[in-house]
């Protein structure tokens, strides 16, 4: 093959003849340059017939199928439309183009090989023309310019283990061969098996796209590795409904759970969390836990009804206490306490059937009278509302005596006030209410509640204590002449 090639090369370079140069935007020409192309990438590929021995001619002298040939035939086939060529080549064009031009039907390799049916001398031009030009084989010329070993690439016959370790050279493999459910495992346990989380990752993404769901779920819970990998792998695309869905219907740990429900503090907008928060309510958690995530997501649906009328009411300047207590953040995503602390400092008053209501929050999430009384009395006597506050803590009985009852202790009711800047008649009457003496003592003389302390010595008949108070009071000052009082009317007794 190479002497003929080297023949076909010294004759090309001797001949007097030469092809005739077209200009460039002559379709033609376009087409012959094309199919050079074509045919110097096919002469590596395309294998001599070991079988014909014979070398056949044109009526030229030239091998039939080589290049020259064949642009040579080419080109007489045109030369009818111009002047001023050889006089051979001319007489040899105006009987070509006699004859119309047909579509071949033939092989390009076997037009090359010398092939070539029996045919007129005249249709020559037009079919080897109408060959190369021939829009099958610009298609397909291309293709045949990979080297041979590129086309195992695209074989179809490796096995699940060659192709994990393609995979892990970075060749490009298709899946879709693999279509049985027992040739997909075997495909996910060996990529298991080849340690390479990138090729683990991408055999999951296939079995998420060709499985059903149980399925896929039912065989990875056997497989830790490839679970651990495609739970990795949707909370990096945000797929959490497919997520709730895996750690639903498979058994996990508890710490992947929680952290699965952690995952509502990266999520901003309030309308996906609450989403978010209602598809863990179905997670395996235990029956306490449950009940917290339902509450969690009861408390957002409630503060986002209750966002969105106090904005419209804050807006419209309807309200009293938004007028003169502006709203300082919004009430989303708050605690429960501090939920309840903004509901007992704007809509104290509401009756119990509306969502906004203190009592109602305390009903439905069963908050405990400790903490109702404790959040209540801040938010009131924030706003300086003193007959709340003694509302707050007056029950009655059965037969209607009315009582005061602090679940709390009044001790602590006297610091939250002290606090809030309560006036000293409000501290006192709470003070007087503290059972134990010994506390009592030590608040009023701490606030300075004189007339608590003076009532107290004065039970006590303790005139010793009585004595050295007089000395810690105001001369003249009222309190004073109350301890001369008590004193004096001891004497008397």
């Amino acid at each position: 093959m190479s002497r003929a090639r080297a023949d076909e090369e010294e004759y090309w370079h001797s001949s007097k003849f030469r092809a005739f140069t077209f200009d460039d935007e002559d379709d033609e020409l376009s087409q012959l340059k094309e199919s050079k192309r074509a045919v110097n990438s096919l002469r590596d590929i395309v294998d001599d017939d070991d079988d014909d021995d014979l070398e056949r001619v044109s009526w030229s002298g030239e091998p039939v199928g080589s290049i020259s040939w064949s642009i040579k035939e080419t080109a007489s086939s045109s030369t009818s439309l111009l002047e001023g060529r050889d006089s051979s080549l001319q007489k040899g064009s105006s009987s070509y183009a006699a004859f119309p031009k047909q579509v071949s039907s033939y092989s390009l390799s076997s037009l090359f090989k010398g092939e070539v049916p029996h045919i007129q001398y005249g249709q020559m031009a037009c079919l080897s023309l109408s060959a190369l030009s021939d829009t099958g084989v610009k298609n397909y010329a291309p293709e045949l310019r990979r080297p041979k070993a590129e086309y195992k690439d695209y074989s179809s016959d490796w096995s699940p283990k060659d192709t994990v370790r393609r995979m892990q050279r970075g060749k490009v493999c298709s899946l879709e061969r693999f279509r049985s459910l027992q040739d997909k495992l075997v495909l996910l346990d060996e990529a298991v098996a080849g340690h390479d989380g990138n090729v683990i990752t991408a055999v999951l993404i296939f079995l998420k796209r060709t499985l059903r769901r149980e399925i896929l779920f039912r065989e990875l819970e056997v497989r830790q590795v490839a679970l651990c990998h495609l739970i990795h792998f949707l909370k990096e695309t945000g797929e959490q409904k497919l997520l709730l869905d895996l750690l639903r219907l498979c058994c996990f740990s508890l710490p992947l759970q929680l952290s699965q429900y952690r995952e509502h503090l990266n999520i901003q907008d309030v309308e996906k969390r609450r989403e978010f928060l209602k598809g863990c309510i179905g997670l395996p958690f235990s029956a306490e836990d449950t009940s917290h995530i339902q509450d969690h997501y009861t408390l957002l649906e409630r503060q986002i009804i209750i966002e969105a009328n106090d904005r419209h009411l804050e807006t419209a300047g309807q309200s009293e206490i938004f007028r003169k207590y502006p709203r300082k953040a919004s009430i989303l995503n708050m605690p429960l306490v501090t939920t309840l602390f903004y509901s007992c400092f704007y809509h104290y008053t509401e009756a119990e059937g509306t969502f906004s209501s203190p009592t109602n929050l305390k009903k439905t999430f069963k908050i405990p009278d400790k903490q109702y009384v404790l959040t209540a009395l801040a938010a009131r006597a924030k706003l300086r509302a003193w007959d709340d506050v003694d509302a707050l803590f007056t029950t009655k009985n059965w037969l209607g005596y009315t009582k005061k009852k602090a679940p709390i202790g009044f001790h602590r009711v006297v610091e939250i006030l002290q606090r809030n800047n309560a006036p000293v008649q409000v501290l006192q009457e709470y003070v007087r209410l503290v059972e134990d003496v010994e506390t009592k003592l030590n608040l009023a003389t701490k606030y300075k509640c004189h007339d608590v302390v003076i009532e107290t010595y004065r039970d006590l008949k303790d005139r010793i204590q009585l004595t050295a108070y007089k000395c810690k009071v105001e001369r003249g000052s009222a309190e004073e002449e109350k301890i001369n009082g008590i004193l004096n009317n001891v004497v008397r007794n």
